[in-house]
């Protein structure tokens, strides 16, 4: 399937997820999103061809992203997971045969190096959301053939398969997720085919499975291919484009604590779409993604404590869209 990217996950890929790093004490697993070592940037598109490369970048000190570990294979806009120990890939496009693009991936916090494939999820398909809870990683919706509903689990205390464990209020790809203690949201999208784009926020439970509902809107109409970030307390919403295919530099920001619309707080350093997020204690950062002209290589931090603008604080090894975002 010839797919051109031109942006990441969220994708965000979305991703809300989880954590990255290199030697060091393991952290003592906790419900909340977040985490004070490193973010990675895994797969993506670099406009040739699919990669395997996994990036981390410091969350203590701003720089540049090192190569630390390859995929098992060349994929992108695939969704993001972690746990306190390990990073996850589930899903996504690659150029091998489409069964294998069903693999869950996942790879060590605690030494750099190559991931392996350790299951898979319950149907092959792309453009996947990613979500963590402190006991099992999500990917939502996604494209296969057209878009889906789907919301598969998979856990991460023992290799194996996702399941599927509920659906989306809105079946749609190209969504961001984020991650609250409680609860998983996947926000934006598009469905397929006829195209219909959404701003919906929807919500799903991490102590029970089950369908998630629509808890409020992002700001603008029509938005995908965003990042996503999360703070203990508010979810957030990175880039992405409109349906008129326009660039955007927007981050949005949602309450955790209560239901609702999100609202426009601040603005990336450079507007673009497909990057992968990552979310350290105390800030958000989008990396990659595909901006204009060209795809991007900028790692983008802006704070949580308060609302406030991304400054452009280090470089990827590669410049890419597409990948998933991790942290640790």
């Amino acid at each position: 399937m010839a797919i051109q990217i031109s942006g990441g996950a969220t994708i965000s890929g979305g991703a809300t997820i989880g954590t990255g790093g290199s030697p060091s004490p393991s952290p003592t697993p906790s419900p909340a999103p977040g985490a004070s070592n490193f973010g990675y940037s895994s797969g993506g598109y670099d406009g040739s061809s699919y990669v395997n490369t996994i990036d981390k970048f410091s969350f203590s000190s701003d720089g540049n992203a090192t190569d630390v570990g390859d995929l098992t294979r060349n994929i992108g806009i695939t969704a993001g997971s972690s746990s306190a120990s390990n990073g996850y890939t589930a899903a996504g496009d690659q150029p091998q045969s489409p069964g294998n693009g069903a693999s869950i991936q996942k790879f060590a916090f605690a030494s750099d190096g190559n991931a392996s494939n350790i299951g898979n999820m319950t149907e092959w398909r792309y453009w996947t959301t990613g979500q963590s809870s402190s006991a099992s990683g999500y990917a939502s919706g996604g494209l296969l053939g057209n878009s889906i509903n789907v919301i598969d689990k998979f856990s991460f205390s023992a290799d194996g398969n996702g399941t599927d464990v509920g659906d989306l209020a809105v079946a749609r790809h190209q969504a961001s997720g984020q991650s609250s203690a409680d609860n998983g949201y996947t926000s934006g999208g598009m469905f397929s085919s006829p195209a219909n784009y959404h701003n919906t926020i929807d919500k799903f439970p991490f102590a029970s499975d089950g369908n998630a509902t629509d808890v409020g809107d992002l700001s603008s109409a029509s938005r995908v291919q965003t990042a996503g970030q999360s703070s203990s307390t508010n979810g957030y919403v990175s880039g992405g484009r409109l349906s008129t295919t326009s660039y955007l530099n927007t981050i949005d920001k949602f309450a955790f604590a209560s239901d609702g619309n999100a609202s426009d707080v601040a603005d990336l350093s450079l507007a673009r779409r497909n990057m992968a997020g990552q979310s350290s204690n105390a800030s958000g950062y989008s990396s990659g993604g595909s901006a204009s002209p060209g795809r991007s290589n900028t790692i983008d931090k802006y704070p949580f404590a308060s609302d406030g603008n991304a400054t452009d604080v280090g470089d990827l090894t590669q410049t890419r869209s597409g990948a998933a975002g991790q942290q640790y």
